[in-house]
């Protein structure tokens, strides 16, 4: 039989895991926002037009941050259009999504939803088709408690206090030749630092996210990184990450040994943003935001028709794609490898929240149900608090049609002090063999076995519907506890979590 053993000890900590990990996105894309969060006249929306049975799962996946309102969509963005009397609003042509934005959310609106559904703003700010001043205006707006045209602006618009958004994201993506206002490193590296200084002038408080590469293929990658860095250090405290992944090939081996890419490109951002650390001599570490990362493949071709051939709709279906059963155990396989650099990636965001790439969906004229890949999402973060443990993981390998020595299972420990609990997330992506899998836990002997949380299916593509869940999750007390030396057997294909009280 293949095996794989994990062990973990007390003493061998990597660091407190930051629950912001544990984030999402919400763009004004498809029908995220008009649709998804947002939908007046719909039977569950409240007073402000907000979905209830949206909210009540955002609080289910326990989602500690939401970035807002972009992605590719903030590039040409005007914030003033989203505030004031909502009648009044102008509708505009968002040119990145050949779609038409009628504004009816904005600022406001969004702080009053991240309030009811018990989580934090991350701002995304214009740096594509604006700049210094533009940024600095919104930060007025929202941080500044009053005394100036901005700030006496948000309280006569109706919000006496100020929002206080502390994390703010520096334009998106302005690597990439799609983004509107494409910047070149040396371009964007001064404008983030200018714009950083500025921001912090108006308040110390906040931490902002410089754009770093916007996915392990580009071609300026990591020199991107190095070339943002030497301008913008001193001003900025993260840079991001972004990476999709697809089974577009239909090899499901080798989609299971994608998240091994994402781990080899946190290791190179690190490695890049510790270059310029030791190039200026600084004793300031540069962590990680990985603030756009999911499966995301399955609705290509019906997408580029509806941009190409139907635009400037108004809340358009894009990027609603239906996840598989493989496609939870990849995005199992990446929360892992996020929990594992726990130390350096202080910030992660799945893309997105709602009907768009992602877990939640929202029926126009029913309810809101659950995709494969909310489960593992809500495990990790429900479960996966405290301190990331460093373990030794022992494990049988296979090679892959484009990746060699894979691991069969991938595994992560962390250890929650306040609360008394050890849990451990493991994936078999063998696709053909179970696993013996033995946890040593006896460097926290004695422990008493929970419960043991698995996904499985026979059928790889299985998917969830609004009336027909495929993949769901199931409880069982399969785990052989001989005084912290804990045995179970991991079926091929599949997601574990164990929970241990110490």
């Amino acid at each position: 039989m293949k095996k794989a053993k994990l062990t973990v000890d007390r003493d061998f900590s990597k660091a407190k895991l930051d629950e912001r990990i544990y984030g999402s996105f919400i763009e004004h894309l498809g029908r995220a926002v008009y649709g998804g969060i947002y939908q007046p006249g719909h039977p569950s929306a409240d007073e402000e037009g907000f979905r209830k049975d949206v909210i009540n799962l955002v609080k289910a996946l326990n989602v500690s941050v939401v970035r807002y309102p972009g992605g590719n969509f903030v590039s040409s963005y005007r914030w003033e259009d989203g505030i004031g009397p909502v009648s009044q609003r102008p509708k505009r042509l968002d040119l990145a999504w050949k779609s038409l934005e009628t504004n009816e959310v904005g600022v406001h609106e969004f702080a009053h939803w991240c309030k009811k559904a018990g989580t934090q703003a991350m701002m995304s700010l214009n740096l594509g088709t604006r700049g210094v001043a533009e940024a600095c205006d919104l930060l007025e707006y929202c941080n500044h408690p009053s005394g100036t045209y901005l700030s006496d602006l948000r309280i006569k618009n109706g919000e006496k206090e100020p929002f206080g958004f502390r994390l703010w994201c520096l334009g998106n993506e302005m690597d990439g030749p799609w983004q509107i206002g494409h910047k070149t490193m040396d371009e964007y590296g001064r404008l983030a630092s200018e714009t950083g200084r500025a921001m912090k002038v108006i308040d110390p408080s906040i931490e902002l996210v410089a754009c770093g590469s916007s996915n392990l293929l580009m071609p300026t990658f990591p020199q991107w990184e190095a070339t943002v860095l030497e301008h913008a250090y001193d001003e900025v405290d993260y840079i991001s990450l972004h990476q999709y992944y697809g089974n577009k090939d239909n090899d499901s081996e080798d989609f299971l040994a994608l998240s091994d890419d994402m781990d080899q490109f946190i290791r190179s951002v690190i490695a890049a943003c510790d270059f310029v650390k030791a190039k200026k001599r600084s004793r300031k570490y540069i962590n990680l935001s990985f603030d756009e990362w999911n499966v995301w493949f399955h609705s290509g071709e019906q997408d580029k028709d509806t941009i190409e051939n139907h635009p400037w709709q108004q809340a358009p279906a894009l990027l609603e794609d239906i996840y598989t059963f493989e496609d939870a155990l990849l995005v199992g396989l990446m929360l892992i490898t996020l929990m594992k650099h726990g130390d350096r990636v202080k910030i992660a965001c799945m893309a997105q929240l709602v009907n768009v790439i992602a877990p939640i969906m929202a029926e126009k004229d029913g309810g809101a149900w659950c995709q494969t890949i909310f489960y593992p999402f809500m495990h990790a973060s429900v479960f996966g608090r405290g301190t990331v443990l460093e373990p030794v993981l022992v494990s049988d390998c296979h090679d892959t049609s484009h990746h060699e020595d894979v691991t069969d299972v991938e595994a992560v420990a962390l250890y929650h002090e306040e609360a008394g609990e050890i849990t451990v997330f493991a994936v078999n992506r063998n696709l053909s063999d179970d696993v013996e899998f033995t946890m040593d836990l006896r460097g926290f002997s004695p422990v008493i076995f929970l419960e043991h949380i698995v996904m499985e299916n026979e059928n790889l593509k299985a998917v969830n519907g609004p009336d027909n869940p495929q993949v769901t999750p199931a409880v069982r007390r399969d785990v052989d506890n001989d005084h912290g030396k804990a045995v179970c057997l991991l079926k091929r294909a599949s997601w574990n979590v164990f929970r241990f009280q110490v």
